[in-house]
């Protein structure tokens, strides 16, 4: 199991030594939101690089919804489990797209699968993915949990709390959570912290029921925050406050 050196953070000014960060799917789609977006990946792929360069030890979970959405296609006739299953697979091609981006800009990275890919991933196996994070590689996990019906929010605590991170970052493309949708609403007030189980009470739709859930349990804080601002990632882990936190 990892072990958190508390002078090595203190000597590199870091708020965590291991991060989680989540990504979704609309993340590589940029503006269009759908699709591939090579220069939205590549952006991302700097970000995260500022923060290995810190001596940040990042494991990150994307999600596929710029292509498929289990749901969604529910819906319109595909069964539920198959529909789940294609978006397991979206997620794939996110994560190998993100690996490229960061290998090309000098960083170490391997990408686990929980749905079998032996040629472009690695089976996920906790000690191993925490083998790697020690040994300064980046880790994008895919597939979400393998299983239908869970979100790839739901996948992202369960993997912040396997390998032992310390916060889950949500990127997103809103400043953080607010009380209203804000395109709905433009009045709508941000909320820098949250309890977790406020969130619930509110139902505020920022991560699914579970993943909040399982993070509480085992005690991750998440923060919420626009990694389309320049920066934002790296300040976080200086400690600026940004975007809202989930406790």
């Amino acid at each position: 199991m990892g072990v958190v050196n508390k002078e090595y953070m203190k000597k590199k000014n870091i708020r965590w030594k291991r991060v989680m960060l989540k990504l979704s799917g609309e993340t590589f789609g940029g503006k269009g939101q759908f699709g591939l977006d090579v220069d939205a990946t590549n952006y991302i792929a700097s970000e995260v690089k500022a923060i290995t360069d810190m001596g940040c030890e990042v494991g990150i979970v994307v999600g596929g919804g710029n292509f498929i959405r289990g749901e969604k296609l529910s819906r319109i006739g595909i069964d539920r489990v198959t529909a789940d299953y294609m978006g397991m697979l979206g997620t794939i091609i996110n994560a190998m797209a993100l690996q490229s981006m960061l290998e090309t800009m000098g960083l170490y990275t391997r990408v686990m699968s929980t749905i079998t890919a032996i040629h472009v991933a690695e089976p996920f196996i906790r000690r191993r993915a925490i083998r790697h994070l020690e040994k300064g590689r980046v880790v994008i996990f895919s597939g979400g949990t393998g299983n239908p019906y869970f979100s790839t929010d739901t996948a992202a605590a369960l993997r912040a709390s396997e390998i032992d991170a310390e916060v889950i970052l949500k990127a997103t493309n809103v400043e953080g959570v607010y009380e209203e949708d804000p395109k709905q609403n433009t009045q709508a007030k941000l909320l820098k912290e949250i309890d977790s189980k406020e969130m619930v009470r509110r139902g505020l739709k920022v991560m699914d029921l579970t993943a909040v859930t399982l993070a509480m349990e085992n005690k991750i804080p998440m923060i919420v925050f626009d990694v389309f601002k320049e920066g934002n990632l790296k300040r976080l882990l200086l400690g600026e406050k940004i975007g809202s936190e989930v406790k």
